[in-house]
Order: C-alpha cells, then sequence, then structure tokens
C-alpha cells in the first residue's frame, strides 16, 4: 500500500502573500469614491449630503467634499442621494485604518492600517486571540465574523482566533452602538484582557454610531471610551476587509494607501 502525503498548513507569511493576491469583494459594496468628472459636481455633492441617510457625506469648510467610511452605512440610497453620480461604491475591500481621521477622505483614496511596534508585532505576529462584544448590534457584523472561520476565509491560518474568556485574550473585537446597557459590559471585558491589549472597531455602529448617531442612548463610536487601534468600517464589513485589516496591523502586509476605481 503506498503512503499517502499529507501537505501541512501554510505559515502565516506564505498565507498572507496568497491573501494579498485577492481583488475584489465579488458581492458587496467596497471603498467609495469621489468623482469628481461628474457633470454639476458640486451640486450634486450638496444634494447628496441633505439626503442621504448616513453622515457619510459632507462638504468641509474649504468646498471639498468629503467621505466619511466609519460613518458609511455602504447602501444603495447613499450612492443615489447624489443623482448625477458623484458618488459611487469601487470593489476594493481594502478600507481598514489605524485611526479614526484615517477613514475620513477627499477622494477616496485610504490611509490604510499601519502594523504596529516592534515590540508589540514580537507578542501579537504569531497567535493573537480575540474577544468578541456586541454592544447593542443588528447582529450583521457578527455574522460576517463567524464567515472568519469557514473554510473559504480561514482567519485560523493566519494565527488569529476567537476566544470565550477575555482573560484568555490578547484584544477585544467590538461590534455595535454601545448602547447604555452594554457601555458598563464593555468597560469591564476591557479590563479583564490583560495588558498590553488591542481593541479592533467593527462597522460603522461601532466606530461612529451609524443610523443611530444623536441618540442619547448610544455613544458616538468607541473612540471616546477606549483606545482603538484599528478600524474596520462596513455596514457590515466584508470578511476580507477585517482579514486586510488585520494583516497590516501585524506587519504581514505592507502599504500605505489604496485609490478605488469603480
Amino acid at each position: 500500500m503506498s503512503a499517502t502525503v499529507w501537505s501541512g498548513r501554510p505559515t502565516r507569511a506564505a498565507a498572507a502573500a496568497a491573501f494579498s493576491t485577492e481583488t475584489g469583494t465579488g458581492r458587496a459594496a467596497g471603498n467609495p469614491a469621489v468623482l469628481p468628472q461628474t457633470p454639476s459636481f458640486s451640486a450634486d455633492v450638496n444634494t447628496g449630503t441633505a439626503l442621504a441617510p448616513s453622515a457619510a457625506i459632507r462638504v468641509r469648510e474649504d468646498g471639498a467634499p468629503e467621505l466619511d467610511l466609519g460613518a458609511c452605512l455602504f447602501s444603495p440610497e447613499e450612492a443615489l442621494a447624489c443623482p448625477a453620480g458623484a458618488i459611487g461604491y469601487t470593489t476594493d475591500y481594502r478600507m481598514a485604518g489605524s485611526s479614526r481621521d484615517a477613514l475620513r477622505t477627499t477622494g477616496g483614496e485610504v490611509d490604510l492600517a499601519h502594523a504596529l511596534d516592534e515590540r508589540s508585532r514580537r507578542l501579537f505576529g504569531r497567535s493573537l486571540k480575540l474577544r468578541s462584544v456586541v454592544a447593542g448590534s443588528c447582529n450583521g457584523c457578527e455574522a460576517e465574523l463567524v464567515a472568519l472561520g469557514n473554510v473559504v476565509f480561514d482567519l485560523g491560518r493566519f494565527g488569529v482566533q476567537f476566544v470565550a474568556s477575555p482573560r484568555h485574550a490578547d484584544g477585544i473585537v467590538v461590534t455595535g452602538a454601545v448602547n447604555t446597557n452594554m457601555r458598563l459590559a464593555l468597560e469591564k471585558t476591557y479590563a479583564a484582557v490583560p495588558p498590553p491589549k488591542l481593541v479592533i472597531a467593527v462597522g460603522a455602529c461601532a466606530i461612529s454610531g451609524g443610523p443611530f448617531v444623536g441618540s442619547p442612548e448610544v455613544a458616538g463610536g468607541i473612540g471616546d471610551i477606549l483606545p482603538v487601534d484599528l478600524w474596520v468600517p462596513g455596514c457590515p464589513p466584508h470578511p476580507l476587509t477585517m482579514i486586510d485589516g488585520l494583516l497590516r496591523l501585524l506587519g504581514a502586509i505592507e502599504g500605505g494607501k489604496t485609490r478605488g476605481v469603480p
């Protein structure tokens, strides 16, 4: 009887190299882009600012249009709010940033997440355990986080896993608008994670309050509550956006900016 040769699990570097060749989400709206060649561009953006169902579109004091990926719901209504097509979606899933300001863009160019410092990469580079905190969510983001564990995305191949206890975790992944009933639970979970620790904000609700922004029952994003290391926009974010952000945070993928073209 001949012996069967089994191939082992790829190293993180090999898996990251293979992942970085992926292009497009295939099914979801990607990085929004401003299209200045649109006829009556300024008027169209002003119309979009008034009609969009979110705070994703605004006109700055200098007259330049600004897209806020952290507030964007990635809905058809946001693009349709600009009837001449001044705003459009691309298929580029690379949107995660290292700061809240990185998600604000005047042309669709996004300052992508930067790698952690060398000491943090040594600590988390080979194994990263995360605890999910659902702080008032519709469960859309959580469905995408669950998908990270299936055979298509296989987050575990990069050494990243979700755990049940914050005391076993290196950081927390926060989804939801952080309603008043969940704020204390979020703070206690964060306190239970041993230092050094990471905080990852996933989805429009966690980043900016999403469609509930302005309500006295929710926070205006977890940045006012906890220090955030990675911001992953989307409503909900595509699993590829999450993986790309994590790999950039861990230094497995490099590259500063992206500019999507519809």
